[in-house]
């Protein structure tokens, strides 16, 4: 019975600091444009596009470091990989909280994104701890661990802004700690010295995982595809707040409902309408669907200047997302079943790098078209782009379509 009750309090522990996690990215993503505007000086466009290189920041070294991280936690345990990382955490958003200058901003994000990098070690955990019959349900906690955390995350955030640009920072700072504290008091270790592994720093390469497309080069069209969606999607986590502060006036309030409203309706999305979608239309035709919803809704996105219907507008953009799950279950049928687990860390790579690179593109081309040297304002212009890519996206798909019969009847 204790090894039960240790059990779900360690899996409990594990789904509080993985909803902190990204809670932690949600909460600050309304307070962002004003904190950087107090510690620069400058105007929105400026700001925007200090937070795309923030942004970055972030993703790099989470790219980076997230093998390194896991490879730590079979070396040393999971316990004091995740403990440690959960206390540089809360000293991190304490020196956000603080932070007077952009250098220190960014140098806090830069330690943000190595701590954040611990969901292979809390996955790991999860795998050790759960028997065959629980891991499925278990694994399913991760990802609402991350779904609810992005959906509180911008509300709270905005709603404490309302206290000041650095209150998300301190309220983020504090519930780590507490976290820290439960995890310290209730966390057992599960590598044992039977499966502990010496640390090899070949297996802290994060780009090994890229060589496997010269054994799977078929792969490289829907891969692209998978990327340039990705890479397009991300303009709303990356402008959003920039956007409809410079477009609309909005407050960190409105900034973080409407972020809110958007992680609900993706959650309902990837939860439950998906399985509808591709019932109906199957893999292709939802993945068609999918490219010329999110053409006419970044189009509109752009050009719409009333603030009301970009509010509603904004859940029903995450319609969009139904392409996602959808080309990875193309990806998925295109391999052997004895590759699907190279697959989907290929996938991973994929994502992580257009995680790097758009909020850098997106919040240039926001920080170019608007404020006082702007090219043109036009303060929609990353959406545009993102529109463009989808335009893109669909002519390479409508190539992989017509070469697919002909492929067949050869």
């Amino acid at each position: 019975m204790t090894d039960r009750r240790d059990t779900r309090l360690s899996v409990l522990f594990i789904f509080a600091t993985l909803t902190l996690n990204s809670m932690g990215v949600g909460l600050i993503l309304p307070v962002m444009p004003d904190l950087i505007r107090d510690v620069t000086g400058g105007d929105i466009a400026e700001a925007a596009g200090w937070g795309g290189i923030l942004a970055t920041s972030y993703a790099v070294m989470q790219f980076l470091f997230a093998p390194t991280v896991g490879a730590l936690s079979d070396r040393f345990g999971r316990r004091p990989v995740l403990l440690v990382s959960l206390a540089v955490l809360a000293a991190d958003y304490v020196v956000l909280a603080l932070a007077g200058s952009i250098w220190l901003l960014l140098a806090a994000r830069l330690v943000g994104g190595i701590t954040s990098a611990t969901q292979s070690t809390a996955a790991a955990l999860i795998s050790d701890l759960s028997t065959p019959e629980d891991k499925a349900r278990n694994f399913g906690l991760l990802g609402a661990a991350f779904g609810i955390g992005f959906v509180f995350g911008p509300v709270i955030g905005g709603l404490l802004a309302e206290f000041g640009t650095r209150a998300p920072f301190w309220v983020a700072a504090g519930l780590a700690s507490v976290n820290l504290i439960f995890g310290a008091s209730v966390l057992k270790e599960t590598v044992t010295d039977e499966i502990r592994r010496p640390f090899d720093l070949r297996r802290s390469n994060p780009f090994s995982v890229f060589a496997k497309l010269r054994e799977m080069p078929s792969l490289l069209p829907l891969l692209t595809l998978f990327f340039l969606y990705e890479f397009a999607f991300l303009v709303f986590p990356s402008t959003w707040a920039y956007f409809t502060q410079a477009r609309f006036g909005w407050d960190t309030a409105t900034v973080g409902l409407s972020l809110a409203t958007f992680g609900i309706a993706m959650a309902a999305v990837q939860g439950g309408l998906i399985g509808i979608v591709l019932r109906r239309l199957g893999e292709t035709r939802t993945i068609v669907w999918g490219f010329l919803f999110n053409t006419l809704t970044f189009a509109l996105l752009a050009v719409v200047g009333n603030g009301t219907a970009i509010l509603l507008l904004a859940p029903l953009s995450a319609l969009g997302a139904v392409v996602t799950p959808a080309l990875q279950s193309r990806i998925a049928n295109t391999v052997a079943v004895d590759s699907q687990g190279e697959v989907q860390g290929l996938l991973a790579s994929v994502r992580a790098v257009a995680m790097i690179f758009s909020p850098l593109v997106m919040t240039q081309t926001f920080r170019a078209f608007s404020g006082a040297d702007a090219v043109a304002n036009v303060p929609g212009a990353a959406f545009l782009l993102a529109m463009g890519l989808m335009i893109v996206a669909l002519l390479i798909n409508a190539s992989l379509c017509r070469a697919a019969p002909a492929s067949q009847s050869a």
